[in-house]
């Protein structure tokens, strides 16, 4: 389950364009973050997606990629023309096509890597899913299947792609929009697949052309309502309204770790409570109803000249680190080994993971370890990109992907060695309230599987 923001030029402070995900996937599946290059491929060539081969283009352009680390596609991502797309699990009446198609995740990374605006990108999505159907297992450990929603943005404009099987609907975002685990889309749209409406009237979903309701019509209820998707997208919508025409880059890591009203108001909230996903930086526990947690996070700062992606790289999106990348030709900072689904000490992801399990097991008094320096590191470097994109006009291609690259290695830097005594620091804590026993036994679990044990 996953949560996808965006503010347009209207709604931010600098007139940019920001979009923000949470990535919610198994608490073990690490996510990756991946740099491709811009290349040119063969007449005739083809592709190999998750399940599937497709006709490769001439040319793919240089994107960054959030994903999980088994999927060719990403949950989220970035191209070197300033698009940025994230996607949602949506659930519908429209039976899943279970092997043989492109997958929410690969959709994603085809458009980024074709498309040199969102609109641009929204067409070829929505080309790509007649030619091919979306389908095939998404689920990590557990099989699962899914349709798909988009927000695609640009430093110009963002759209909504909402999908229900081979049909799609499109919306024009006009300032604040977001999407969660469910159809949003109702009674208009700017742009939908022929036999839309039609097709809702056959199935007896709506009485008439004017009782249709896209979101109404092709959810399917059950699975909607149980996902958590509906509070998180209120909550989102909320935070994103309240602050319109102030929204900036610091402002959506903030939303990105919102545990909702019930945390805002009690120091003492930890994330065992609850038993649906209903907190927009989402923490797994036990049952079929909480099975994910934040694996990755992303905010792309998009502007017309040089656009700044801040990504996490790892779990548990209130006690990581934002780091800003840059796609300008150069390869991103070393992230240690290529995580996978087991402990690996050498990799970006697990090194986080014990801070971030170690902190779990008493939230309140661990997470406030380090919250404050976090917070200031994170600060800093928000000043050191502006002032680097800055001192970047009138500097050539070449002097410009120097300093920004410097300026990545350097922050990542910084970031791995205050992970390493945070951890420690967090560890010398003695756990003076512990979290529910579902919740501990949950990642008791998750742990052993991992093959992680924490002292």
């Amino acid at each position: 389950m996953c949560d996808t923001m965006v503010a347009v030029g209207n709604a931010t402070s600098d007139g940019s364009v920001i979009l923000a995900k949470n990535s919610d996937r198994e608490p073990n599946e690490a996510h990756v973050l991946v740099h491709i290059p811009r290349q040119k491929h063969p007449p005739d060539s083809k592709v190999k997606c998750t399940y599937i081969e497709i006709p490769q283009v001439e040319e793919t352009y240089e994107v960054f990629l959030s994903k999980p680390f088994w999927i060719w596609g990403c949950e989220m991502g970035v191209n070197e023309f300033g698009v940025a797309i994230g996607n949602e699990a949506v659930f519908t009446k429209e039976p899943y096509q279970k092997e043989g198609g492109l997958i929410g995740m690969d959709f994603i990374r085809l458009a980024l890597e074709r498309a040199k605006t969102a609109y641009q990108a929204l067409q070829i999505i929505v080309d790509l899913l007649a030619r091919y159907g979306q389908g095939g297992n998404c689920g990590f450990e557990h099989p699962t299947y899914y349709h798909n929603s988009f927000i695609l943005a640009d430093p110009n404009e963002a759209w909504v792609l909402e999908t229900a099987g081979k049909y799609w609907a499109a919306e024009r975002v006009k300032d604040v929009r977001s999407i969660s685990n469910g159809l949003t889309i109702g009674e208009t749209w700017d742009e939908a697949s022929p036999g839309l409406v039609e097709h809702a009237l056959e199935k007896g979903w709506c009485k008439s052309r004017q009782d249709f309701h896209f979101a109404r019509c092709y959810s399917d209820f059950l699975y909607t309502n149980l996902d958590g998707c509906k509070p998180r997208q209120c909550r989102s919508m909320e935070l994103l309204s309240r602050n319109a025409g102030k929204i900036d880059v610091a402002m959506m890591m903030k939303f990105l770790r919102d545990h909702g009203q019930r945390a805002e108001n009690d120091p003492d909230w930890d994330p065992s409570r609850g038993w649906v996903m209903d907190t927009l930086c989402v923490h797994a526990s036990f049952g079929p109803t909480r099975p994910s947690q934040s694996t990755g996070a992303m905010v792309a700062h998009l502007t017309k000249d040089i656009s700044t992606i801040w990504a996490t790289g790892t779990s548990g999106t209130c006690t990581s680190i934002f780091k800003p990348l840059f796609l300008c030709g150069e390869d991103f900072p070393s992230m240690g080994s290529m995580p996978e689904g087991k402990y690996d000490p050498r990799s970006l992801w697990w090194q986080h993971e014990c801070l971030h399990r170690q902190v779990i097991r008493d939230y309140a008094h661990r997470m406030s370890v380090y919250r404050e320096e976090r917070d200031k590191l994170e600060d800093g470097f928000i000043q050191q990109v502006a002032m680097t994109l800055q001192a970047c006009h009138g500097l050539s291609k070449v002097e410009q992907a120097q300093r920004l690259t410097a300026l990545s290695r350097s922050s990542f830097e910084q970031a791995g060695r205050a992970t390493q005594e945070w951890t420690e620091k967090v560890a010398a804590v003695p756990v003076q309230k512990s979290p529910s026993m579902l919740f501990s036994w949950s990642w008791q679990n998750f742990n052993k599987k991992a093959g992680l044990t924490l002292p």
